[in-house]
């Protein structure tokens, strides 16, 4: 069994206590914070997946009573604090469209607008502006908010966005979102060439005590970026496992299994391009457990490309640095400096060895997977936090 319903993966992007979370719940009935971490601070560490099906009956959504399924969602809520920028651009690999909550009480803040340019970086078009808690303001004040709006994105991709007035926590014009969200296109899938599945987290689903006939194998959960994985293929997963001997670090590429896939609560045995899913393969949890392997990238066995301790890219640097407070010019390039690369659900540092007018060549800490047109998020390290300065794509 392939997708039978369109599927679609939306980020849920915006400055940190803008109700992101809050929103997701209200929307699916879910929390997508899994962690004990993040339940006890109250924000998004890692990044939270939850899902939902939309459901349309004539020109009416989600009546799950009378209407037939008609979309499936899987959400993807990225943290909204400034610390975990890079977390956030792995999401945004991951995704077809975002929503980009706006708190109607604060405003644009400094990540809201790295978090909009971190979705140009990566080059998501369809995105949905949601003007949250306008429970706590005056009509006059959310009009203020509303146009402020309006001029933060004039210019950009998301100029003729819509703007949806919401109250994630009263349950007000939700339905106007999930109207929008059921009118987003659904994107061409590439399901002809060699499968690519990119791995945003990794883990152990067995609880403490569960007896030895019933553990299940490490599961790795992210999207297939093209191509068709089917239960039982030998899969490929690099860079793989970190071998540290005598103060040297190598990796090691590791071959498995897939035993199930699952996407939400379904169990399917063949997948396609489309929302995000779980694969439970082979691997000793151990290997899998705590993200250990999240930023890999998977294929069937000896169809990846080599991993690269090198790598040359085309760069689109900004006119300015964003997620500050002050006006700062994005100055040029210069050899030798390190800088933060984001190239699919991987991080890397790389020192820049070589520049030549827009293309750059860098050596890289960790190695990534070298799949030529990768767009890249490049990162300077400003005033002790790593700032995105501009994208680029592997060439």
């Amino acid at each position: 069994m392939t997708n039978e319903i369109p599927e679609l993966n939306v980020g849920v992007v915006g400055h940190i206590d803008h109700g992101k979370t809050t929103l997701l719940h209200k929307l699916t009935g879910k929390f997508p914070d899994t962690h004990s971490e993040e339940l006890k601070r109250g924000i998004t560490i890692k990044l939270g997946y939850t899902d939902m099906t939309i459901y349309k009956e004539g020109e009416n959504y989600n009546n799950k009573k009378t209407g037939k399924p008609f979309r499936y969602i899987s959400f993807i809520d990225a943290p909204g604090h400034e610390m975990l920028m890079a977390t956030m651009l792995s999401g945004a690999a991951i995704i077809d469209a975002a929503i980009l909550v706006v708190a109607a009480n604060e405003g644009i803040k400094p990540q809201t607008r790295e978090h909009f340019i971190a979705l140009q970086a990566k080059k998501i078009k369809e995105i949905i502006i949601v003007q949250n808690k306008i429970d706590l303001v005056t009509k006059e004040q959310a009009m203020k908010n509303y146009k402020e709006i309006k001029e933060f994105v004039k210019g950009t991709i998301a100029e003729n966005s819509p703007i949806i007035p919401i109250s994630a926590q009263q349950e007000i014009n939700l339905d106007k979102l999930i109207e929008t969200l059921a009118k987003i296109e659904i994107p061409k899938r590439d399901i002809e060439s060699d499968p690519v599945f990119l791995v945003a987290r990794s883990f152990d689903i067995n609880r403490p005590g569960t007896a030895a006939e019933k553990l299940h194998g490490g599961v790795l959960g992210g999207i297939l970026k093209q191509g068709r994985l089917k239960v039982n293929d030998e899969i490929e997963i690099k860079p793989g496992l970190i071998i540290k001997k005598a103060n040297q670090q190598s990796y090691q590429a590791l071959t498995t299994k897939v035993l199930s896939i699952h996407r939400g609560n379904e169990s399917v045995e063949e997948i396609t391009p489309g929302a995000s899913i779980a694969i439970e393969t082979e691997l000793d949890t151990f290997l899998t457990k705590a993200d250990s392997l999240s930023g890999c990238i998977v294929g069937l066995k000896g169809k990846l490309p080599e991993i690269s301790y090198r790598t040359k890219i085309k760069t689109n640097l900004f006119r300015e640095v964003l997620g500050i407070s002050e006006h700062k010019e994005v100055a040029p390039l210069k050899t030798k400096e390190l800088l933060m690369l984001s190239v699919n659900t991987t991080i890397t540092v790389g020192t820049v060895e070589k520049i030549s007018k827009d293309e750059v060549e860098l050596s890289l800490n960790i190695p990534i997977v070298l799949i030529k047109g990768s767009n890249v998020g490049i990162a300077r390290n400003i005033e002790s936090h790593w700032r995105l300065i501009g994208f680029g794509e592997i060439i």
